[in-house]
């Protein structure tokens, strides 16, 4: 795989910018006011400066006519020097429409730190074939704009790796999870989801030594979406990796789990990589299940000696952290830890 190119650190003072690459619900009246209250607490948890791209708050119909639009947002926001990091509303289902409107040279040109997951999993494979590190981590609408507060684990997070970033950096199990089920409204503001204890910890589902790889990954059940794609990355750069894949909140039966990695299978990816980091499933909807349909796979393609740690902090399943594309990880499923390798930002 060939070198990444890093983006600069952020600091207190610096300017971000939010974009909607998916979904334009962040512009739509009902839920307007999570844009005011994400941008909150960026200023006052992080004291950044926030701007809005042109078309962010365009709301879901304009958008969904355009994405065009949201390219020209996105490549906007890389060009401009006084941005130092791009932050997605959210995600969605149709981000890879933007793929023929999106410019690879400018991301190389112009690498900026780049934030979210879900459906921007397909903008993130963008940048990492331009050769740039972006992170799967925390969106506006979910977790910056979370109702309550925003979750310590996640802040910290944040700080450990986009603020401070000094390598080697542990990825930490959070000792809760939360449901999120409370409606998006004005109304509910002020209420916070439920938290409750998680006792299982990281789970070693197979494997023994510590390995090491370069990380890629993103929403499995998005992947047949894109593969394909002028985004999809090529052979070689699915060698010598450490996948991380989790699931949607659609919660695939895992009888389309099992397509998904089969899919993969069949692809080489499995065979070339090191190991799999997998993310707690939304809700822990079919927690167990998942498991059988992971160890089921791997025998299948003769990986049962391919360490995999599950139940991670990371997508769909609040609260989350960060995983950087690009950046060499250390996964010990003997020891149950995940360690970033090097610094992720310059």
């Amino acid at each position: 795989m060939k070198k990444m190119i890093k983006p600069e650190r952020l600091h207190q003072g610096d300017k971000v910018a939010i974009i909607s690459l998916s979904s334009g619900m962040l512009g739509d009246k009902q839920f307007l006011h999570k844009y005011y209250l994400g941008k909150e607490r960026l200023e006052e948890v992080f004291e950044l400066e926030v701007v809005a791209m042109p078309h962010a708050l365009k709301g879901s119909s304009y958008l969904y006519e355009h994405p065009e639009k949201r390219a020209e947002d996105w490549m906007e926001a890389c060009a401009d020097p006084s941005i130092k990091a791009i932050i997605t509303a959210i995600g969605g289902d149709d981000g890879v429409r933007l793929l023929p409107y999106v410019d690879f040279t400018v991301l190389r040109k112009y690498p900026k730190i780049f934030l979210g997951y879900s459906d921007t999993t397909i903008h993130h494979l963008m940048m990492h074939k331009a050769g740039v590190v972006s992170f799967y981590g925390p969106a506006l609408m979910s977790d910056f704009a979370e109702y309550g507060a925003m979750s310590e684990y996640t802040v910290t997070a944040i700080k450990e790796v986009l603020f401070d970033s000094k390598a080697p950096i542990n990825i930490e199990k959070c000792p809760y999870w939360q449901k999120r089920g409370i409606a998006w409204s004005e109304e509910n503001m002020d209420k916070q989801s439920e938290r409750l204890p998680d006792t299982k910890g990281y789970e070693t589902l197979q494997g023994e030594e510590a390995v090491r790889g370069r990380l890629i990954g993103g929403c499995i059940d998005a992947f047949p979406m894109y593969c394909g794609t002028a985004a999809w990355p090529e052979a070689g750069q699915w060698d010598d990796t450490i996948l991380f894949l989790e699931t949607s909140p659609d919660c695939p039966a895992p009888e389309f789990l099992t397509y998904y990695l089969r899919g993969l299978g069949a692809q080489g990816i499995l065979e070339t990589a090191h190991g799999i980091i997998v993310g707690k499933p939304c809700r822990e909807r079919y927690y167990d299940e998942y498991k059988s349909v992971y160890r089921k796979i791997l025998k299948e393609f003769g990986r049962e000696d391919l360490p995999v740690l599950y139940n991670v902090n990371f997508g769909h399943c609040a609260p989350i952290g960060i995983l950087p594309y690009g950046v060499e990880c250390e996964l010990d499923v003997t020891q149950k830890k995940i360690t970033l390798c090097e610094d992720c930002v310059i």
